[in-house]
This record gives structure tokens, C-alpha cells and sequence, in this order.
């Protein structure tokens, strides 16, 4: 009897531990499992196009950087070496503070950029939404060459437009860095978005550095009861780095076929910068428009009107309290009829309220602005800066015959 319950008790030990055994082997392969589960997504997300609606593009700050072994001095080895991008030319990873003869390199945020010298590019896929408007905003600086310019497309495109050539010669900002905003409309489910170096100089390692590059979905906006323009109060625009305390510049309309900044052309020859509350004094919201090349710093819109009904143009004009000092006007216009609003600015912030009565004469009507002075700021760079803009209304009067 004592032997048939020894024998149950070893066969009862057995089936036990053939169960814990069968239990770890169970959990074991649900860990595989989920293991092989991220690690195919993880391939899929580096060999695959990403959606991207509102931030930095994958590696977009180029802070993971090539292998040593990929790396020729600075010049970077490999069409594939930068993870997430794909490069072509002379392309070099530059690390903050790294000196070329006389000149620092200053990386304006991280550690870590990338310079694109003669007839170079960088390109990252990126899945769209078909049909919508995107903006791509990047920093980029320039180094040692006289006249650097950037290609910045999106391929593939049906229209041709989709494409811009940057200048970079004027700088606006104080450090030596600009972020530039170009916008487009997506007409395929995926795409790639390039940026390229044209130039060609006698040192091939010559051309300007990129750093933070970052994509943003656009909501179109409408017009309202309230205000017969759109995106009046410029809240609707390209991606604001939060760090970068150098605003956003939009390039001229002829340079840029969709605006990053909706409802609005820039229709000069210079850019007008888009900032933000967080780093300058914005009059109303958290966006606003900076006239930084007097009157070469246009921004127009075309709004539907009646002939022969009045309209009341009301706009805000102020500073950014970044150190823009001096007499300032901005000149509206609607139609035939203009305004000028006289601003002094101490360079700290504040602002001060324009209006203009007019009768419109056509079933279109284009407002536009300007600044009538150039004006440079007061800490001995040079910078170019001018009067904020923000808060522009335009609505129809229903008793015109009352006090304007």
C-alpha cells in the first residue's frame, strides 16, 4: 500500500512539474512572439514611409548620426549611413562647436547637423494624406560659401510647382541660424521630401548646414461671419520648433507654390517671419507676422466682395519685443483706397490698433501690407526686423453713413 502511494506521489510530482514546465515554455513563446512582433514593426518603421502630421520627421534632428566606421573624417560614407535618410554628394556630419580654419560651427539645436556641399542632398518617404496641405519647416545656416541656395521639393508631385529654390544670403536672426517654411499639396499617398544643395564651389565641403527638419499638416481655413478673410489672426502656419527662438521665415510667393501659411500670399521679394508667443510679443493668440524687409515684405489676400458696398478693414500693429527699435509704419491696402498706422517702438513689446473705411469697386478685392521703413535691431548684428501684424478682420458695414 505504501509503495502504490509513494508511486502516486512521485507520478502527482511528475505531472506537476511537467505543468510548470509546459507553463514556462507557454510564456516563453508569448514573449517570442511579442518580440518578433516589435521587431517587425521596427523594420517596417526603418524600410517604410512614416506619417507625420505636426513634428520632426524621423531622426529629423540628425542626432543619431553614422557608425565610425561610415564616417571619412566628417564626410559621411554610405547612401543609407544617416538612419532615416537616404544622401547623394558631399555630405557631412557635423558636431557642434567643430571648427573648419577659422570658423566655429554651431549646431543651433543638439548636438549634431549636417552640411550639404557641392550638388549634395538629404531625402527622407513619407506618407501623406492625397489631397491634403502640408508645410515643411528647417533650420539652416550658412557656412563658406557666397551664394547658397536649397532645392526644396517633394517628389513625386503631379503639379511642378511643388518645389522651391531658398536663398539664405539675407540673415534675419541674431545667431548665424534661420528655420525656413515651404508648403504643398499632397496629390499621392507617399512621397519623398528633399532638400539639395545646387551650388557648386571651389571647395566642395562649401555649403550650408541643416539641422530639424519637421512636417506639419494644414487645416485650411474658412472664412466666418466674423471675419470675411481667412486665417486672420495667422494661428493656421508652418511648424514652430519649440526651442527656436528665431521665429520661421516664408519665402516669397514665386518661390513657394502653396503657402505654409494659409489664405495668404507673400507676393514681395523678400520673407516675412511667422512668430510665436512663446519667444516674441504676439498682440493677440499665439501667431503673428513679422514685416522684416520693409517694403519687400509683402502679405497680400484676395477676399470676395460686392461692388459698391463698404468694408471695414481693423488690423493690430505692434512690435515683437526683440530688441526692433525706431519709427515704424504699416501700410495697408484695399483695393484703391490706403492707410498708414504710425507705430514707435521701443523694442519691448506693445501694439496699437489701425483701421481702413473702404467701397469696393471689384468682386475681388486684394488687402495687403507693408512696412515703409527698413529697420534693423539694436544689438549690433545687423539683423533685419519690423513691425507685427495680427489680428486682421475685415467685415462689411450695414450703416455706412455712422462715423467710420
Amino acid at each position: 500500500m505504501n509503495q502504490i502511494k509513494g508511486s502516486a506521489l512521485v507520478q502527482r510530482s511528475h505531472n506537476s512539474n511537467t505543468h510548470i514546465n509546459l507553463y514556462h515554455s507557454l510564456v516563453w513563446f508569448i514573449k517570442m512572439e511579442k518580440l518578433k512582433l516589435v521587431l517587425v514593426l521596427f523594420l517596417s518603421t526603418c524600410h517604410n514611409a512614416l506619417s507625420i502630421t505636426d513634428g520632426l520627421l524621423p531622426n529629423g534632428d540628425f542626432e543619431h548620426g553614422p557608425k565610425p566606421s561610415q564616417l571619412k573624417g566628417s564626410q559621411v560614407v554610405g547612401y543609407d549611413a544617416i538612419p532615416n535618410w537616404i544622401i547623394s554628394g558631399f555630405v557631412e556630419y557635423i558636431k557642434s562647436g567643430q571648427k573648419q580654419g577659422d570658423m566655429l560651427l554651431v549646431v543651433p539645436e543638439g548636438a549634431y547637423a549636417v552640411r550639404l556641399g557641392n550638388d549634395a542632398s538629404i531625402k527622407q518617404k513619407v506618407k501623406f494624406t492625397k489631397g491634403s496641405f502640408y508645410s515643411i519647416t528647417f533650420s539652416a545656416a550658412r557656412t563658406c560659401a557666397q551664394e547658397e541656395k536649397l532645392n526644396v521639393s517633394v517628389v513625386p508631385t503631379i503639379e511642378k510647382g511643388d518645389w522651391g529654390v531658398i536663398p539664405i544670403q539675407t540673415m534675419y536672426g541674431s545667431n548665424g541660424w534661420e528655420s525656413f517654411a515651404c508648403g504643398f499639396k499632397a496629390d499621392f499617398p507617399e512621397g519623398e521630401i528633399v532638400i539639395h544643395n545646387t551650388g557648386i564651389e571651389e571647395d566642395p565641403a562649401c555649403g550650408p548646414l541643416i539641422d530639424s527638419v519637421a512636417l506639419k499638416l494644414l487645416n485650411p481655413p474658412k472664412r466666418t461671419k466674423a471675419n470675411l478673410l481667412k486665417n486672420g489672426n495667422f494661428e493656421e502656419g508652418p511648424y514652430v520648433f519649440p526651442n527656436a527662438s528665431w521665429g520661421v521665415l516664408i519665402p516669397p510667393h514665386i518661390e513657394d507654390s502653396h503657402s505654409p501659411l494659409p489664405g495668404w500670399i507673400v507676393e514681395s521679394l523678400k520673407a516675412v517671419k511667422y512668430i510665436d508667443s512663446n519667444h516674441f510679443s504676439v498682440p493677440e493668440g499665439q501667431r503673428a507676422i513679422e514685416l522684416v524687409s520693409g517694403k519687400e515684405s509683402a502679405l497680400a489676400q484676395v477676399v470676395i466682395t460686392t461692388i459698391g458696398k463698404t468694408y471695414d478693414l481693423t488690423f493690430t500693429v505692434g512690435d515683437a519685443n526683440n530688441a526692433c527699435e525706431g519709427s515704424m509704419i504699416v501700410e495697408a491696402f484695399s483695393g484703391r483706397d490706403t492707410v498708414q498706422v504710425p507705430y514707435q517702438s521701443k523694442g519691448k513689446g506693445g501694439f496699437t490698433r489701425g483701421k481702413l473705411r473702404f467701397k469696393a469697386v471689384s468682386p475681388r478685392t486684394r488687402v495687403r501690407f507693408l512696412s515703409t521703413f527698413y529697420t534693423m535691431k539694436n544689438d549690433n548684428s545687423g539683423s533685419l526686423c519690423g513691425p507685427v501684424i495680427d489680428d486682421v478682420k475685415l467685415l462689411s458695414v450695414r450703416y455706412p453713413g455712422f462715423p467710420a
